[in-house]
């Protein structure tokens, strides 16, 4: 077996925390390696390609670029930073050879920073830190530096690791380099660290083929799109093949490559044969799956990879059966939903759906609140209609049969004076105060160990008590002991009891009652939730009825009614407001929360019968 490397190409992933600039660093690196011409109109978060992703600006899904430096090709793959989508990030950097380490040069060395570093000093990759937005006033470049060191020495890295290039820029303003004095010019210094830095990819260009799939992309024309490294050998189009798991010994699948791709800036182009170190496109194979790999048919050898992490959290999706049910909605039917998930399934790994006793309820499991609601919101931009339950976490059972629960660890950055009352609420939601620490602008960062469940509808509460300026940052920590019962929502809620139009007389009366939802004229039905009750109990309440006309004039009639204004809630604030007997009616207009048992008579029966 001869062992080449290939050094014409270079594999790289961009990783980093939310928000500290790896989508906007790709971005610069496409411009000045001439993707794009001179006068071409580009987006901002060129990579960040659907709709929210633009809007939150976060990335979601790993996306695949390639750009050139001189004879050198960069195949860079740019990451998702949030823990929700920590499965995409480990399986991608086992396509690469190093990694780029996007730090915030005020922000520091941040949770999700560790997380993925752990990842990639776990596989040896070596890093090229780049310390991004030096441009910030408040950029304390050299003091980051002194925290990124650190945390190399808390993740035990070797001398090698260690010893690693620092880059110093700024994205947005377009350049590199290497020692804060140099000039500002371009980002041709992170280019040359690349070239020179990380190393070349290897293989034996004789052997038979292997090529690991590490993403799925998919496509409504070609349908699933399996997206690896050439590992060894060579593959070429028309060629037969054969795909293995080193999980799922069972597999063995014939299947002929029938179309091929390389990257080339934004866009996929045909080839007819692809080299050890290629990172390639694969189309035309049905039941392609993460972790497979293609190979010569007389030598089936999976390459091994790590499992993909497992679901932690689920809600039930169920068809809408309240009165106002299929009105707004394109797609309302169990067999729409269930396309349309088993269809997600097609490219998000870590998500699970399930059957349940009833056929018009499904159970989604997912890595966090975050991975669900965004995958609700993109259905109902689509057109569907359906109900979800208050999100529930997954419990599992030790060899003793006693229960554990998943746990995280919980970052909290808040302004000094609001520590206290951010510690009260975590203890009070069973969780362990781990440490605090004193960071610049008078914010203290504070470490808890606390049951997923615990920070279930947490977010609203939080940005409440720290008047909008905490940040919390959350990553799973494995499973532990059953912690107990937590009490999650201290109020009750508001209840219409009638079907109609809220009327401001109505609603005038109610808002003493505590927090509306709605405003006047709009929909609302028996059962339906209008607002958050200032007491413990729920309060059912006439929001319909208008003011009896007698022919006496008061003194205060001609007053006008004053309503205040209503709390709108936004969807994660609503999936975090739904209590366990609820759900949350979700449309492409409207989010409405309502009581799972519309019938007051019934609810009350049941109520007694808990």
């Amino acid at each position: 077996m001869s062992v080449q490397s290939r050094e014409d190409i270079r594999n790289i992933a961009i990783i980093a925390h939310v928000d500290h600039g790896k989508t906007t660093l790709v971005d610069e690196l496409l411009k000045q390696s001439g993707v794009f011409r001179e006068n071409q109109e580009v987006a901002e978060r060129v990579m960040d390609s659907n709709d929210i992703e633009r809007e939150r600006g976060i990335t979601i899904l790993s996306k695949n670029t390639a750009v050139y430096y001189k004879d050198t090709k960069i195949n860079i793959i740019d990451t998702p930073g949030h823990a929700d989508f920590g499965g995409e990030v480990e399986r991608v950097l086992k396509m690469v050879n190093g990694v780029v380490l996007v730090v915030d040069a005020f922000e520091g060395a941040m949770p999700q920073t560790k997380f993925v570093l752990m990842k990639a000093l776990d596989l040896d990759l070596p890093v090229i830190v780049c310390i991004n937005k030096i441009d910030r006033p408040e950029a304390r470049p050299n003091e980051v530096i002194d925290e990124v060191l650190e945390l190399f020495m808390d993740l035990d890295a070797s001398d090698e690791q260690l010893d690693c290039p620092f880059i110093f820029a700024s994205a947005k303003e377009g350049y590199a380099m290497k020692d804060l004095n140099d000039e500002r010019k371009d980002m041709m210094p992170l280019f040359e660290t690349i070239v020179d830095y990380i190393p070349a990819p290897t293989g034996d260009p004789e052997a038979p083929t292997q090529v690991l799939i590490s993403t799925i992309d998919y496509n409504e024309y070609v349908g699933r799109i399996g997206i690896g490294k050439v590992e060894n050998g060579s593959v070429k189009i028309n060629q037969d093949a054969i795909v293995v798991n080193a999980h799922d010994p069972e597999k063995n699948n014939k299947v002929r490559i029938s179309k091929l791709y390389e990257f080339d800036g934004l866009n996929k182009v045909d080839v007819d044969e692809a080299k050890i170190g290629s990172i390639v496109a694969i189309s035309g194979i049905s039941n392609i799956h993460i972790g497979d790999t293609i190979c010569a048919v007389d030598a089936p050898n999976p390459i091994p990879f790590q499992k993909i992490s497992e679901p932690t959290i689920s809600m039930n999706f169920i068809v809408n059966d309240s009165p106002l049910a299929g009105q707004e909605g394109k797609f309302v039917t169990s067999r729409h939903i269930r396309e349309r998930l088993m269809k997600e399934l097609n490219t998000d790994v870590s998500l699970r759906v399930e059957d349940t006793d009833s056929p018009d309820s499904l159970k989604v499991s997912g890595r966090g609140e975050l991975h669900l609601s965004v995958l609700i919101e993109n259905m109902r931009r689509e057109g569907f209609e359906f109900a979800v339950s208050k999100a529930e976490v997954l419990y599992k059972e030790d060899e003793k049969g006693r229960k554990l629960e998943p746990m995280e660890r919980a970052y909290v950055d808040v302004p000094d004076e609001f520590t206290g009352a951010v510690i009260e609420k975590l203890s009070q939601r069973k969780g362990e105060l781990q440490n605090m620490t004193p960071i610049a602008g008078g914010y203290t960062r504070i470490e808890f160990k606390i049951p997923s469940r615990g920070l279930i509808g947490y977010r609203g509460d939080f940005m409440t008590d720290t008047k909008g300026n905490g940040i919390i940052n959350t990553i799973f920590d494995g499973y532990e002991l059953y912690k107990g019962d937590i009490a999650y929502r201290k109020q009750g809620s508001l209840i219409a009891f009638e079907t109609g139009e809220s009327v401001t007389y109505g609603l005038f009366s109610a808002q003493e009652r505590g927090t509306l939802f709605i405003g006047p004229g709009e929909k609302v039905y028996s059962g339906m939730v209008i607002g958050q009750s200032s007491r413990s109990e729920d309060i059912e309440l006439n929001v319909c009825k208008k003011k009896h006309l007698t022919n006496t004039r008061t003194s205060s009639a001609d007053e006008a009614l004053t309503l205040v204004p209503p709390r709108v809630l936004s969807l994660e604030q609503a999936l975090d407001f739904i209590d366990v007997d609820e759900l949350l009616e979700v449309t492409p207009e409207s989010l409405r929360i309502r009581k799972r048992i519309l019938d007051p008579l019934m609810r009350k029966r049941a109520g007694i019968r808990k």
